[in-house]
């Protein structure tokens, strides 16, 4: 032991005796709302950041080999980046802030607003996010899902629901760790919003190996997803959430709503199931991934206006599915389906998402 103790310090004093390499932070948040960037990287030839809604930056390496770069002023929101190392997508090592996903994991950081944004963390009542498991049998595997309640739950009382979906790739925790939805309900019901509860599951048809392995996007899998998930959502995961949480079983007291997939799985579970859901918001959905909306919702009509509260469709100029979005609208009005149809500046990124769904919230009258 006496021997151990003896090699033991002399390693460590060793290791303290060696040269440390230069701390370095990142990301550097500046008060002009700028950012810089560093990375340790002497041995790369050539690194940029892929920041959300943004071009790459490139960056500069100095004598040490740190690679640096800063900014143009950026809009206050929460911002994904990684960072390109010779062609090869890397997260920042020292940025703990991550934005989840189940293919394409980053970083994140917050350029806060001269007044909080919606999605930021300011002292107000705040809501709990539970966190639920269960087993599958649609997607033949353990999976998850979240519940936001309200601040001041009360569980003798009945809320309305709101399913939140999230897009391609994305896991059950998208909606609060990336797109911060408790911390934006918070703030809608501090702001007078009738109090309410919100189901977030995992959402695919299709086990999540499945998905790792590039099968949901092939081979005409993408219907088969979204007809799976309807299954699984309406079969599985509402009749445990409704078990656990007194939630309103009026359909003009329950929402839907989901960017990207999740926009395309709340349209056709919204439009098919209107007697459950009669506020529907779709966010740069990707409609085709339900096929040909005749096939999908073979019993629409504009009888069904009457039982609808709210149709609302919202995409930026800047999506690559703006254009399905603008047919999908035409071919409701085909059937004379009422719908508040938005187009906004930007493209398929949470800087947009997060405003929809503040949006979609403010219309929504439960």
């Amino acid at each position: 032991m006496h021997r151990l103790a003896t090699l033991l310090a002399l390693t460590a004093s060793f290791l303290l005796a060696q040269p440390q390499p230069q701390p370095i932070f990142s990301p550097v948040v500046h008060a002009n709302k700028t950012v810089t960037f560093n990375l340790r990287a002497p041995n790369a030839t050539k690194v940029d950041v892929a920041l959300e809604g943004n071009k790459p930056i490139s960056m500069t390496k100095d004598e040490k080999g740190i690679w640096s770069a800063t900014s143009d002023t950026l809009r206050p929101d929460i911002y994904g980046y990684s960072f390109r190392v010779d062609g090869i997508s890397t997260v920042d090592p020292i940025n703990g802030d991550m934005k989840s996903n189940a293919l394409n994991p980053s970083n994140m950081f917050l350029i806060p607003g001269d007044t909080p944004e919606p999605w930021e963390l300011t002292d107000i009542p705040h809501g709990t996010v539970h966190h639920h498991f269960f087993n599958s049998k649609v997607a033949a595997e353990n999976r998850d899902f979240f519940v936001y309640t309200p601040p001041n739950y009360d569980a003798s009382k009945r809320y309305p629901l709101l399913v939140l979906l999230h897009g391609y790739s994305d896991l059950a925790d998208g909606w609060t760790t990336v797109g911060k939805a408790n911390l934006i309900f918070d703030r809608l019901i501090s702001n007078g919003k009738k109090p309410f509860i919100a189901v977030m599951p995992l959402g695919y048809g299709m086990s999540v190996k499945e998905l790792k392995a590039g099968a949901v996007r092939s081979g005409g899998n993408f219907v088969k997803n979204t007809q799976g998930f309807e299954t699984s959502l309406m079969n599985e995961v509402l009749p445990i959430a409704e078990k656990q949480y007194k939630v309103s079983d009026k359909a003009n007291e329950r929402a839907i709503a989901g960017l990207s997939m999740g926009g395309a799985e709340t349209l056709f579970v919204g439009l098919r199931h209107i007697d459950r859901f009669a506020w529907i918001g779709a966010m740069s959905s990707a409609p085709q991934l339900f096929g040909k909306p005749e096939e999908a919702f073979p019993t629409l009509s504009d009888k069904d206006n009457a039982r609808i509260k709210l149709l609302w469709i919202a995409c930026g100029t800047s999506d690559g599915l703006l254009k399905n979005n603008q047919a999908f609208v035409e071919w409701l009005k085909t059937k004379n389906i009422t719908n508040k149809y938005v187009e906004t500046e930007g493209a398929h990124t949470w800087l947009v998402w997060r405003r929809y769904l503040t949006d979609f919230m403010n219309q929504v009258q439960f």
